[in-house]
């Protein structure tokens, strides 16, 4: 396909409006955002002479040059171009120009998940407006801090700047505005599981989208109503408004946010297609339609979607050579305009197509590409509005690192009965890779959970783990869809056992064994206890007799990090009535062992006995407090005491080895909605990482955390992050 080189006619007829500000003339700048109709700002420019004119004529050209790479899907570009408008129109008092040039910067810095920036730049916009009066400049900015609070998941800002906005959009009689909030206030509705609701507030939308002659708004309403039925599973119903958000869409200019709806739209039929020839073959139509446009535009990021995408379409026709193409097109395209987001799912579709192609060699280099691409990126380039805790890493990125996991045990194992007297063996290189690939996969889980890149700092540290005590027997669990691996660290190096438990059947085992420890129900834990004693522990009782092991080392993946090791039962007795030691951690890379030593420790204890919040009193606490103190020294904290300032400032200004809190807590598949209860407040998960954070740069940081109470351990495994993150 050739690009071509010709500016669109569009673009001529924007130009033209602007020689007129130039000229002194007053202009309209018409810029189209993601989450509603275009966004409509008045820029002007008072005519000047001399450097003056020269000052206008710079911020022209760099708002034309930014325009142009946004539509390309440059955007680092469109941000250095608009960045020099900005500040050479600071150097005159227009204020409400000013706010319109920081709205589109923003919108650019939030395209490439640079949501911080975007943030500053939106409220420094949003003063200009207010300071110049402008309602309607206010009300849309406040739109647009919505949407961006809606996608970094801060759905209580998102409701009340929506509220905002929505206040000043109807007293204006706005009908443009409201349209593009209402579709904000639809995706807000989409996260919180509301169908119903949302599909109502995208309808109004359209309909005012309509009115007001912004089609692409409308289209992109109506297709996200689809998304709305179809989580109701109405499918017909989402395919009629499919084929009516098309139908809008073709009297909508070309633009880069005509392009994404078009994908969008392509995607929902894909979706809704379950290998109906009719609806693929509309999927295609859209796609191809979108790369059409894509390429008339220059828009590299589009148009790689729009190849990759198609790509997929022939994948599941299973034309994987065809797809192969496509696909490798897609990701030179994303490529060439550093796409991180869009380059890592065509590295991870080729990777398939290899592997079904029977190529396992590159196929295995395409899946190191595609985790190394999303090691280097930035998380929140994945999440999208309407994005939920439930869209969690583990869901939508596992299958990824997994399956490169996979590839590496099969040729592990298939080595592996080729090479028992091998001095060197190369099963061994294969399984070490395996277990760098879940390391990998449990510090980017980790960084989404807690939305923060800190943890990528971590240096590994898995050679210090292996150079243990020889009495130390250390257990790293695989969970895979068919199977359970089980990498053993011993004196003589890796070893692998195979578990015929499939990560369905371990999900409900633990499930079920979860549930009864806590109704105390002996006779229906102690049967899953067995069953998980038969699967984890005998397969390793003659290691643990061979090499006389005192100390056994859990690292658990997946739903096993709810798992009480200690309460696993061989028949006759619990683990933890072995003669060995047992320890849990979360990670070989992200945590380091070293001894405790008992002389040079002390424990700061916090807890409350009383209850808050309508929550249940916790009568033992004082005792459990009082015994902590007496065994190690230390502080105290009690009820009202005990409070998150209170906590922060004795971890700042004391030595302590160990922290235990005795408290309620909940947490949450949402690192937002967990904490702990203090006799002054919750304790978020976020700032007691913060605190214990903090200490790891002492000469003698925090060993211990302890969270001693009814439902400190509770949740799903992704909730099991919040104990893991900050351990």
């Amino acid at each position: 396909m050739v690009i071509p080189t010709q500016p669109r006619p569009r673009l001529r007829t924007w130009v033209r409006g602007w020689s007129r500000v130039l000229a002194g003339a007053c202009c309209i700048v018409i810029l189209s955002t993601g989450a509603g109709p275009d966004l409509v700002s008045p820029l002007s420019f008072s005519r000047g002479t001399g450097h003056i004119q020269a000052a206008e004529q710079t911020a022209f050209d760099a708002l034309v040059e930014g325009h142009e790479a946004f539509q390309r899907g440059d955007f680092e570009q469109a941000i250095a171009r608009w960045q020099t408008a900005v500040q050479v129109n600071a150097a005159a008092p227009q204020p409400h120009s000013q706010s319109s040039l920081l709205t589109h910067l923003a919108r650019a810095y939030e395209a490439l998940g640079h949501y911080s920036q975007a943030a500053n730049n939106l409220q420094a916009a949003l003063s200009l407006a207010e300071t110049s009066g402008e309602r309607a400049q206010t009300g849309l900015i406040l739109g647009h801090m919505a949407s961006l609070a809606l996608t970094t998941g801060d759905l209580e800002t998102t409701a009340q700047r929506l509220h905002e906005a929505l206040h000043l959009a109807r007293g204006l009689d706005d009908t443009g505005l409201t349209a593009s909030l209402l579709f904000t206030q639809g995706n807000l509705l989409m996260s919180q599981q509301k169908w119903r609701e949302a599909l109502d507030v995208y309808r109004h939308s359209a309909t005012l989208a309509a009115e007001t002659q912004h089609f692409g708004a409308a289209a992109r309403a109506l297709a996200y109503a689809a998304q709305a039925v179809e989580r109701q599973e109405q499918y017909a119903m989402a395919r009629g408004l499919l084929d009516e958000a098309l139908l809008q869409l073709r009297r909508a200019p070309s633009s880069h946010d005509t392009a994404y709806d078009l994908l969008a739209i392509g995607r929902a039929y894909h979706r809704l297609a379950q290998g109906e020839a009719v609806l693929v073959l509309q999927a295609a139509d859209v796609f191809t339609r979108a790369a059409d446009m894509a390429q008339a535009l220059q828009d590299r990021r589009a148009l790689s979607y729009a190849w990759g995408y198609l790509g997929r379409l022939y994948e599941e026709a299973q034309r994987y050579q065809d797809a192969l193409d496509l696909t490798r097109r897609a990701a030179l395209a994303a490529q060439q305009i550093h796409a991180p987001e869009a380059l890592y799912l065509w590295q991870w579709q080729t990777a398939r197509l290899l592997q079904r192609l029977g190529d396992l060699p590159p196929a295995i280099a395409a899946y190191e590409r595609a985790v190394a691409t999303i090691q280097s990126m930035r998380l929140e380039l994945l999440r999208s509005p309407g994005w939920t805790a439930a869209s969690s890493f583990r869901a939508s990125l596992g299958p990824l690192y997994f399956n490169l996991v996979d590839l590496f045990l099969q040729q592990a194992a298939y080595l592996e009965t080729r090479e028992q007297d091998a001095i060197y063996p190369a099963h061994a290189w294969y399984l070490h890779q395996a277990r760098a690939v879940v390391e990998q996969f449990k510090t980017a889980e980790l960084r989404d959970y807690f939305g923060d890149a800190c943890v990528a700092t971590a240096q590994p540290r898995v050679a210090a783990l292996e150079n243990v005590a020889p009495d130390t027997l250390i257990v790293y669990t695989v969970l895979l869809q068919d199977r359970t691996e089980l990498l053993i660290s011993l004196p003589t190096g890796l070893k692998r056992l195979a578990v015929s438990v499939t990560n369905a059947q371990l999900e409900d085992k633990v499930r079920i064994f979860r549930n009864a420890l806590e109704a105390q129900d002996p006779f229906r834990y102690l049967t899953h206890a067995q069953d998980l004693y038969a699967w984890f522990i005998r397969p390793l009782e003659a290691d643990l007799t061979t090499w006389r092991i005192q100390t056994l080392v859990f690292v658990p993946d997946g739903p096993l990090r709810l798992l009480p090791l200690a309460a696993l039962h061989d028949g006759q007795q619990f683990l933890i009535e072995k003669p060995y030691a047992l320890a849990v951690t979360p990670s070989l890379t992200l945590t380091e062992s070293q001894p405790l030593l008992h002389r040079t420790t002390q424990a700061l204890a916090a807890g409350i006995a009383g209850s808050v919040d309508g929550s249940l009193p916790l009568p033992r606490v004082p005792e459990e407090l009082r015994t902590i103190q007496q065994l190690y020294g230390g502080l105290v904290l009690l009820d009202h005491d005990f409070s998150p300032e209170r906590l922060d400032t004795a971890l700042r200004q004391g030595t302590f080895r160990i922290l235990h809190i005795a408290a309620h807590g909940h947490f949450a598949a949402d690192v937002s909605q967990s904490f702990l209860l203090t006799g002054q407040g919750k304790l978020t998960m976020t700032r007691l990482s913060e605190m214990v954070g903090r200490l790891r740069f002492r000469d003698q940081p925090l060993e211990l955390l302890t969270l001693s109470a009814c439902e400190t351990a509770q949740g799903d495994d992704r909730a099991a992050l919040g104990l893991a993150g900050v351990a």
